[in-house]
């Protein structure tokens, strides 16, 4: 009976795990529908602002605007994006692996700045040229939060703290891809000369090449963000319906050594009493001879 106790409190804490995995698996479904929505929503605006922006830079008369002006690149910063949580398979070690090779092929004086709250304590421990963290970013970005974000790395630009920002986040392909990359935000790379067209700009070209580039790094920042997360709760689901089928699976075989543990404990009650009942019988027919 000890083994029959024993396997029972296994299904019961295996049946829990399950109701866990579960809940958590249909969490993650509606939140990867709803970012999944917001960044297909956001891929044309996105696409049509860094092509009007590539139109208007080539423009003799769009000015000199600080964040099209190339210099010389002394120092990169790294921004990270990693979920803000675990449970989701290798993505966010995948991304940590993907940037520590970056790290170690980069020769110039680099830096890593944090978006996520997964992993503060082993990302403080590696190697990792870490200089802050920014665990405020929501499972459904907005375009607030993105804001604040873009403004940021643009004051970082500006006050000459990194020469090049480049995003590290996991690009979103399908529910079952999701592949670390790079994308460069600053400096903008202005379009070539070839390019350039002849057009009338209103109010002046500087007025709108930069309200162009705040459009332009608001839409990246959020796009990537969206990217980020939409990989994220893919992942995590994934994850999760894998552990539900395992649970399932471990459940079918824990029933069927509880079966099988029931009936041996019945085979031995039976073998027990009827052993007992022979010996009696047999004491009482001693007794008669």
């Amino acid at each position: 009976m000890a083994n029959v106790r024993a396997i029972r409190t296994h299904i019961k804490s295996v049946e829990s795990t399950r109701k866990i995995t579960k809940s958590m698996k249909m969490v993650s479904a509606a939140k990867l529908k709803r970012t999944q929505q917001a960044m297909n929503a956001l891929r044309p605006y996105a696409g049509a602002a860094a092509e009007l922006l590539a139109r208007i830079s080539a423009a003799p008369v769009a000015g000199e605007n600080p964040f099209l002006k190339k210099r010389e690149t002394k120092r990169v910063l790294y921004v990270l994006f990693v979920g803000n949580r675990g449970l989701c398979g290798v993505y966010n070690t995948a991304l940590l692996k993907y940037l520590a090779a970056l790290c170690e092929r980069e020769e110039r004086e680099h830096a890593v700045l944090v978006c996520g709250r997964w992993g503060r304590d082993l990302l403080a421990s590696s190697a990792l040229p870490v200089t802050e963290t920014i665990d405020t970013i929501s499972d459904a970005p907005t375009k607030e939060e993105a804001g604040e974000l873009a403004e940021k790395l643009k004051a970082l630009y500006l006050s000459g703290e990194a020469d090049e920002i480049v995003l590290v986040y996991e690009r979103y392909y399908s529910a079952l891809r999701q592949e670390p990359e790079t994308l460069r935000l600053l400096p903008i790379e202005p379009a070539s000369a070839q390019e350039s067209v002849q057009i009338i700009l209103e109010p002046d070209g500087k007025t709108l090449t930069d309200e162009l580039v705040r459009l332009h790094l608001l839409s990246t920042v959020w796009s990537v963000l969206l990217e980020a997360k939409t990989g994220e709760h893919s992942a995590r689901m994934t994850a999760m319906t894998a552990a539900t089928d395992n649970t399932e699976q471990l459940l079918e075989t824990l029933n069927l050594e509880l079966n099988h543990a029931r009936q041996s404990a019945i085979t031995k009650e039976i073998t027990e009493i009827v052993g007992g009942a022979n010996a009696l019988k047999d004491s009482k027919e001693g007794k008669r001879a």
